[in-house]
């Protein structure tokens, strides 16, 4: 049994890491989007239009791929549920713990 819990420790862990690295890239994504805002705000001629695809063009790219690594990090969970992780980590274990013995 202190295997299994080590195994699920290992797999928490590895969750927990894809999480955090999941809401750094968010935290940077909102804090270099908001200084390129600025600094596009301040350089505007007088007359020009702050809504051009330059201004948003990075924004747009960068948040395409933010959201395909969010949904890398929260759409597995959520379409195969909670439990499926247990269990296919105990089926495996059991693979192997009855390849072992034959």
């Amino acid at each position: 049994m202190e295997n299994y819990d080590e195994i699920k420790y290992q797999e928490a862990a590895k969750r927990v890491k894809k999480i955090k690295g999941f809401y750094t890239h968010l935290t940077v994504f909102i804090v270099v989007n908001t200084m390129i805002i600025i600094v596009n705000v301040q350089n505007l001629d007088e007359g020009e239009s702050f809504f051009k695809f330059k201004t948003f063009s990075t924004a747009l790219f960068w948040g395409i791929g933010l959201a395909a690594h969010g949904l890398s990090v929260f759409l597995p969970s959520l379409i195969m549920g909670k439990d499926w992780e247990e269990k296919k980590i105990k089926e495996l274990m059991e693979k192997e713990k009855n390849n072992k013995w034959e």
